[in-house]
């Protein structure tokens, strides 16, 4: 793939007045074009966190910490929703994500997200991309964040997770990163009765997670998208 320095991308508005990135030399975007906060919301956030959070109530662990990895930390929206939900049902969040290719500066200064959301998180998205690369940093009393710059196949955990958001760029696009192995490396990061969702909901994906050892559903898929994918480890 391209050197990071060399990627182009281009502010565009999706259809719920959110932004999202456009990289001309991929033909891809960072999010759906028919709403990038509600696709986020309804992939990672409904049927992601929310999920994990009604299993550990049901099981009396409301009160632990939800360990969460993110494939692709992009403009940090899914970090952002989960934040706004971890500090409105007051639940602890720790929460790592991996990017190989960091936005700059410029381009995160005119993303809407935070004004979008409202009640002051324009403070906690500022505080997301400023901190440090590497080490986890706390954003607010309810959430941790820890960015790492490094391709997802070199990836070394150092922690277990209860929940996976898998937001890396298409099959299409880098279909090195939806392979059996790949997903495979996903199994070994998560806890017993892990999670994974994605908005992708490709044959060849929900193949290669059921070959990785996940039992693999399929579920409605946000606007504009027929289906998208949860599984769970074995």
């Amino acid at each position: 793939m391209m050197g990071k320095n060399r990627i182009k991308r281009k502010l565009t508005i999706t259809d719920d007045g959110s932004h999202t990135l456009f990289v001309p030399e991929l033909n891809e975007h960072y999010h759906s074009t028919h709403g990038a906060i509600q696709e986020s919301a309804h992939v990672f956030i409904n049927n992601g966190l929310n999920f994990v959070i009604d299993e550990l109530r049901k099981k009396n662990r409301e009160d632990g910490c939800i360990k969460i990895l993110e494939v692709g930390f992009g403009t940090g929206l899914n970090a952002l929703l989960t934040c706004q939900k971890a500090t409105e049902v007051k639940q602890t969040v720790s929460f790592t994500s991996v990017e190989k290719y960091p936005i700059t500066i410029d381009e995160i200064n005119k993303l809407n997200f935070a004004k979008k959301l409202g009640n002051g998180y324009d403070a906690c998205f500022k505080k997301m991309h400023n901190a440090k690369w590497g080490d986890y940093e706390e954003i607010t009393p309810n959430f941790r964040l820890k960015k790492l710059e490094t391709d997802l196949l070199d990836f070394k955990p150092d922690d277990l997770f209860h929940l996976i958001y898998f937001d890396a760029f298409s099959p299409n696009v880098q279909p090195k990163l939806w392979t059996e192995s790949v997903f495979k490396q996903m199994h070994n990061c998560l806890l017993p009765n892990g999670i994974l969702v994605t908005y992708s909901a490709k044959g060849l994906v929900k193949q290669n997670l059921r070959s990785a050892g996940f039992s693999v559903k399929r579920l409605p898929g946000p606007p504009g998208k027929w289906q998208m994918l949860r599984a769970q480890t074995l």
